[in-house]
C-alpha cells in the first residue's frame, strides 16, 4: 500500500494515500504571529476519504493549528499561544509571556513503501530567547488501510531542561481555572466537530455539551466521532497512549484527558491537568501517542478491535 511524501523545504512534508489524497501536512516553518506561540504543527489532516478533520486558526483561539504540541504554563511562559490565564485576574494578553519551539532539523528522515517515519529536532525558546529545552521529536505515518478506511499517525516527545534550574509545568487549573487542564499534544477540530459525540473504554462522554463528562478522566484512548457538514458521512478520530505513558516507564507525569465538543471541538493528552510537575535540569520525559483517522462513525468494539491490531 504505497503513500507518497513530498518535502517542501522549509515549509512542510505532505503524505498522500495511495490515490493521491493528501492525508497529512506536517508544517514546520515559522508561524507569521508570535502572539500565537510560533510552533510546527500538523494541518490538515484528512481521512483517506478526503474528509478535513482539522481546524486551523479559528476565530474564537487563532492560536489553535490542526495538532500541535503545547505547554499552556511551563515556569512563567506560555507555549500554548493566546492570552496567559492568570489566578484572579482571568485570561490576559500577555505577550512577553509567549514562547516558541524552534525547528533544528530532521537527523532522520525515512521513506517506505507504506510508512514514513521522521525524527525533528526542536528547541523551545522562550521569550526573551534563552534556550530552556531540545525535544526530539518522532512522527510516523503507517497502517493505511483502505479496506478499514483508516489510518495511523503516532507522534512522540523526548524533552531535555537545558536551563539551569527546573522547568515547571502547569495549566490554567493547576493556576486555580477549574477543569482546565489544556496543555501537552492537542487536537483542534473544524467546525463540524462541534457537538460530536467522545467515549472511552469504559465511559460515555456523549454529544455535544455531555462530552465534557470526560473531562480530566484517565483511560488508554479516547474516540471522538462527528458527521460532517456537506456531505454524507462521518469520521472518528481515535486518541492513544503508548502503554509506557500508562505504567511510568518514561512518562513524568500521569495524563489526564482535556476534551470539549462544545463550545469548541478539541482533545489534548494533558500531561499536567490537575498539578503541577517539575523537570529538573539536564533531566528529561517522554511519552508516545497515537492517533486513528478513520472514515464512518465507529462504535466501542470497532475501536477496541482494530487498536488490538495495531503494535507499537
Amino acid at each position: 500500500m504505497s503513500i507518497r511524501v513530498s518535502h517542501a523545504y522549509g515549509d512542510h512534508i505532505a503524505v498522500a494515500a495511495p490515490d493521491g489524497t493528501e492525508i497529512l501536512r506536517y508544517v514546520y516553518r515559522p508561524d507569521p504571529d508570535a502572539f500565537e506561540a510560533r510552533k510546527p504543527y500538523a494541518h490538515p489532516v484528512r481521512t483517506l476519504a478526503g474528509r478535513t478533520v482539522t481546524g486551523y486558526r479559528p476565530s474564537d483561539h487563532r492560536w489553535h493549528k490542526g495538532l500541535q504540541m503545547t505547554a499552556s504554563h511551563l515556569s512563567g511562559q506560555n507555549f500554548w499561544g493566546g492570552n496567559c490565564y492568570v489566578h484572579g485576574q482571568g485570561y490576559l494578553p500577555l505577550p512577553d509571556r509567549i514562547g516558541s519551539m524552534r525547528h533544528d532539523g530532521f537527523p532522520v528522515f525515512t521513506v517506505e513503501d507504506d510508512r514514513l517515519a521522521f525524527t525533528e529536532a526542536l528547541t523551545w525558546v522562550e521569550n526573551g530567547g534563552a534556550e530552556w529545552a531540545r525535544e526530539e521529536r518522532g512522527l510516523t505515518v503507517h497502517s493505511v488501510d483502505e479496506e478499514a478506511g483508516a489510518w495511523v499517525l503516532d507522534w512522540s516527545i523526548h524533552l531535555t531542561n537545558v536551563r539551569d534550574e527546573a522547568l515547571a509545568f502547569g495549566s490554567p487549573t493547576t493556576e486555580g481555572r477549574e477543569m482546565a487542564g489544556y496543555t501537552g499534544l492537542q487536537w483542534r477540530g473544524p467546525r463540524d466537530f462541534t457537538g460530536g459525540t467522545a467515549f472511552g473504554p469504559d465511559l460515555d462522554g456523549g454529544a455535544g455539551a455531555d462530552a465534557g463528562k470526560l473531562m480530566g478522566t484517565q483511560g488508554p484512548w479516547l474516540a471522538f466521532t462527528t458527521e460532517h457538514d456537506d456531505v454524507d458521512a462521518h469520521s472518528t478520530l481515535v486518541f492513544a497512549h503508548a502503554p509506557e505513558n500508562l505504567d511510568g516507564q518514561s512518562a513524568i507525569h500521569d495524563s489526564h484527558w482535556f476534551v470539549r465538543s462544545e463550545p469548541i471541538p478539541t482533545v489534548a493528552f494533558s500531561w499536567a491537568f490537575f498539578e503541577e510537575f517539575e523537570l529538573p535540569p539536564g533531566e528529561s520525559f517522554a511519552y508516545r501517542y497515537r492517533l486513528v483517522v478513520a472514515d464512518g462513525a465507529w462504535d466501542r468494539d470497532r475501536v477496541v478491535g482494530h487498536l488490538a491490531g495495531l503494535a507499537w
